[in-house]
């Protein structure tokens, strides 16, 4: 007998989008239960991470204006944001700011008691707004605290969801392994959003968390979903070595240098207004031009690196604005940014693809919304600004939580009526395919070589003949008898849940890379060394990518949406 839990709201994440999302919902009506199904426990998802800040339009007063962020977002997009989407964003976002400082969030403050917002790349005024350098963590405790306080909102932490369940193209519920027991559940309801999170660890040098797998967009993906513009993969220019954790924007944005083995701060070279605050795409192309030309160092791993220099801001201020920072390089680089410089890379950082949706947060499935790093509403286009990405999950996590409350409020005791074949047959999937399978290849070998074959063929510069290489080996190694299960244990079977990650992270990447081949253009943080200029003519246009039924991805392409500001040559 299959068990069947029932929900009004089913939310599948739990970091900034998922938990805004879960009380927005809980907050239109007291009798919606709201189901957060989360495969980490909520305080690990991976968004408390996040460092540098938020960005919102607080002061227009003092000089910021809204008119001014749109277009710093659709400019550093590369024209590929869908405008409607810009707008939304910087228009919804500064009462969210607000709002948290209501729930508590410890925003730092100006000597007068105002929030203070510093400089970050792309952006003409300061305004990510920060907490110290632990933005996300402040967040996210501050989300999970107001959480608690409301009796309908139900979190299920370590349940891993393995595939939606749907009616057509209307949304019926989640197929879940429940970690502690291995017993696997049909969770059911009328309404649902995936906040899952971005595709960040099909590269091996990253920032993201180990669980930040692409789960959640390959369920859509095998649903029937498009992924959109998932060629545009964000390379944040400071990760340390040889761990890739992330070096807060933030640190430029208070005064932090590049510099290179010469001892020159290069980026004067190559971004003359903004040097190490421009948009992360061109600094972290500058920074591998710099290191092709012979100008980087060599870290004791061998890897070609820059150096980031705080020293020159004083004890004080890194000890104020970026204790976090300074910690991070104390135990994971043996470095004290306060004495000298640490060695940096360009690192796996952000995807600005993810599930195909329009400018709500609406899916291609009726009763199905995504929001956060998940998404794909086109609000990045080609390339993030940071800080961005806190904004947006704070945002569509409050637009989708409403609507997806709105539509569970018209299906009140209406229950989905799901019949068992959709859950049968994802069962044999996964227990008959990959747990009880049999094969000689390991398949944590294979992740590891999918992961280097990203890095190398499909990093901060690609070429068509590194991308199809690329491809080639993704496939060869999709072909190994990697989907076994050597741990036959039903409780808290991580061997079996890395397999399934693996699966997901074989489609995704090899979507990656087929995106990657057929934009023949150089736009944002895709570069391509043989088309090396931005093609409006061709390529102003989202890429699109369906499941077809013999494995490979259906390319298509989709338009973009544009309400005020036409293409320019993008400069710096």
């Amino acid at each position: 007998m299959t068990e069947t839990l029932s929900y009004d709201i089913l939310i599948v994440g739990s970091g900034l989008a998922g938990l805004r999302a879960a009380i927005t919902a809980a907050s239109k009506n007291k009798n919606l239960k709201i189901a957060v199904l989360s495969k980490v426990q909520v305080m690990r998802s991976h968004s408390v991470s996040a460092e540098g800040g938020t960005a919102a339009v607080l002061y227009e007063n003092e000089g910021d204006n809204i008119e001014s962020h749109i277009y710093d977002t659709i400019k550093g997009s590369d024209f590929l944001a869908d405008q409607d989407v810009a707008e939304r964003l910087v228009n919804w976002i500064p009462s969210e700011i607000i709002q948290l400082d209501r729930w508590g969030m410890p925003w730092s403050r100006r000597d007068n008691g105002r929030i203070d917002q510093r400089k970050f790349g792309g952006y003409s005024f300061p305004r990510a707004t920060y907490a110290q350098d632990k933005v996300g963590f402040y967040e996210m405790q501050t989300l999970y605290d107001t959480c608690l306080k409301y009796d309908n909102i139900f979190f299920f932490n370590e349940w891993f969801c393995t595939s939606i369940l749907h009616e057509g193209n209307t949304f019926q519920g989640f197929t879940c392994i429940e970690m502690k027991n291995g017993n696997f559940v049909k969770v059911v309801a009328p309404s649902g959003i995936i906040c899952t999170g971005g595709a960040g660890r099909i590269y091996s040098f990253s920032t993201y968390a180990y669980s930040s797998t692409p789960d959640g967009l390959d369920m859509a993906y095998r649903a029937g979903m498009a992924l959109k513009d998932m060629e545009f993969v964000q390379f944040h220019p400071t990760g340390i070595l040889p761990s890739g954790i992330l070096i807060t924007e933030g640190a430029r944005g208070e005064g932090g240098y590049l510099i290179n083995s010469e001892g020159e701060r290069f980026m004067k070279n190559y971004a003359g207004e903004k040097l190490e605050l421009a948009p992360r795409d061109v600094v972290s192309r500058s920074m591998i031009t710099e290191i092709q030309a012979g100008r980087g160092f060599k870290h004791v791993t061998g890897a070609d690196c820059l150096k980031l220099d705080l020293t020159h801001l004083g004890a004080e201020r890194i000890k104020e604005k970026l204790a976090g920072i300074r910690e991070i390089g104390i135990k994971f680089s043996g470095i004290d940014v306060i004495d000298e410089p640490i060695e940096v890379r360009p690192v796996c950082h952000y995807m600005m693809g993810g599930i195909h949706s329009n400018v709500d947060g609406a899916t291609e499935f009726d009763g199905l919304w995504v929001a956060g790093e998940a998404s794909c509403n086109s609000t990045h286009g080609a390339n993030r600004l940071g800080a961005n990405s806190t904004s947006e999950c704070l945002v569509w996590g409050s637009i989708t939580g409403e609507l997806a409350a709105n539509r569970a409020l018209s299906k009140k005791n209406n229950i989905p009526s799901t019949d068992d074949h959709q859950f049968l047959i994802e069962e044999k999937r996964i227990y008959d395919g990959i747990f009880r399978g049999r094969g000689d290849s390991n398949p944590y070998e294979i992740r590891k070589n999918l992961t280097d074959t990203m890095d190398e063929k499909s990093y901060v510069y690609r070429n068509e003949n590194d991308l199809i290489e690329g491809l080639k080996r993704i496939r060869s190694l999709k072909s190994l008898s990697w989907k076994h299960v050597d741990d036959q244990a039903k409780e808290y079977n991580t061997n079996f849940i890395n397999v399934m990650e693996i699966d997901s992270m074989m489609r995704v990447a090899e979507i990656v890379l087929m995106g990657a081949i057929n934009r023949r253009e150089s736009r944002g943080a895709h570069a391509r060394i043989d088309y090396p200029n931005r093609d409006d003519n061709n390529f102003l246009k989202h890429t699109l990518a369906y499941h077809n039924s013999d494995g490979e991805p259906r390319m298509e392409w989709h338009p973009v949406v544009f309400t005020r500001y036409a293409p320019v040559e993008r400069k710096y």
